[in-house]
């Protein structure tokens, strides 16, 4: 663990090393598998986040909306069921959808930490600076790190009732196992009276989810292939990222999108810090996300398998969205 900065009232740790080698072994194990994949979290270098930043404004991609919508109509609900006092966001970003909550407590009285959870020190440090100077009194301690394995070095409650967050449909980026797993994790933070607020992408008419994922300016076409220009910057890799094309359809048997990308010729792809050569055929194709999208009856299992039970389900007007409320299982 590295302390990056230790001063009332700002503290934030990095449990992510210099030797961290996820990347590396991700895409060792992603490339020599049947069905080539890398896991969606390697999109979000600084150039991807921008680009996502982008998505999340094309008239497509609803989910940032009808989340967003639902938060701003439900907060002071959410803050009056659960009494929360202190907000552990996991995949914080830039703390927007944060602000919504935190506002909330604040006007309940009730707010003393936040809690941000990213990969990106510098995004953690940014929104940090800020939110101390727009909160009065508020503490917050910052985690650098993987919420798939640092979830362990979230400190440990201030006191307050606590609420944990993850936003975006995230959960739905991992498989059934994973997936569950990482809930697990997460009920492992909350102690009696605390809570989870999960965002979850719905199940709907498949043109407008697979409208969402593939728009046509081509910014998430971009997006895409952003994995590769990671690759190579980090790996020593000479993928020509032109040659492959944005894919994305709906797995009507999984209930979740997918994006691929495509080769559009044969060709062999060097990763020298892998030493691994990589061969694609004209068409093969390399998964590089998936994204579940959920019914209420999902949700629940899958939260009562880590131990969960959901409390409160909110939806947008449309329903295409959904915010779950839920507290350990008794």
């Amino acid at each position: 663990m590295t302390a990056l900065q230790q001063t009332h009232p700002i503290t934030i740790q990095s449990w992510l090393t210099d030797s961290d080698e996820r990347l590396a072994n991700d895409v060792l194990d992603g490339l020599t598998r049947s069905l080539k994949e890398l896991p969606a979290k390697h999109f979000y270098d600084s150039r991807g986040s921008e680009l996502f930043e982008q998505i999340c404004e094309l008239p497509e991609y609803y989910p940032t909306r009808a989340e967003t919508s639902i938060l701003g109509e439900r907060a002071a609900e959410i803050v009056t069921l659960t009494g929360a006092g202190e907000l552990v966001e996991l995949g914080s970003g830039a703390a927007d959808k944060a602000r919504v909550l935190l506002d909330a407590m604040a006007q309940a009285g009730t707010l003393r930490r936040y809690v941000p959870f990213d990969v990106s020190e510098s995004v953690v440090q940014g929104a940090a600076e800020q939110l101390v100077r727009d909160y009065a009194g508020l503490r917050i301690h910052g985690v650098i790190g993987d919420f798939e394995h640092h979830l362990p070095c979230v400190p440990e409650r201030n006191g307050a009732r606590r609420l944990v967050a993850l936003f975006g449909g995230t959960i739905g980026n991992l498989a059934p196992r994973p997936r569950r797993a990482l809930l697990c994790g997460i009920a492992s933070l909350l102690g009696d009276g605390d809570h989870v607020l999960l965002g979850t992408d719905l199940v709907k008419d498949t043109a407008v989810i697979e409208a969402a994922y593939d728009d046509s300016l081509g910014v998430t076409a971009e997006f895409n292939r952003n994995v590769l220009h990671v690759i190579n910057r980090e790996l020593d890799g000479d993928f020509d990222v032109d040659a492959f094309e944005h894919v994305a359809f709906f797995n009507h048997d999984q209930e979740w999108i997918e994006m691929r990308l495509r080769a559009r010729r044969a060709m062999i792809v060097r990763v020298g810090a892998l030493a691994l050569d990589v061969a694609f055929a004209e068409g093969e194709e390399l998964r590089t996300e998936i994204s579940a999208k959920f019914t209420i009856e999902r949700v629940r299992a899958d939260l009562a398998a880590a131990g969960l039970t959901l409390d409160r389900w909110m939806t947008d007007e449309h329903g295409r969205f959904a915010l779950s409320l839920a507290s350990r299982a008794r």
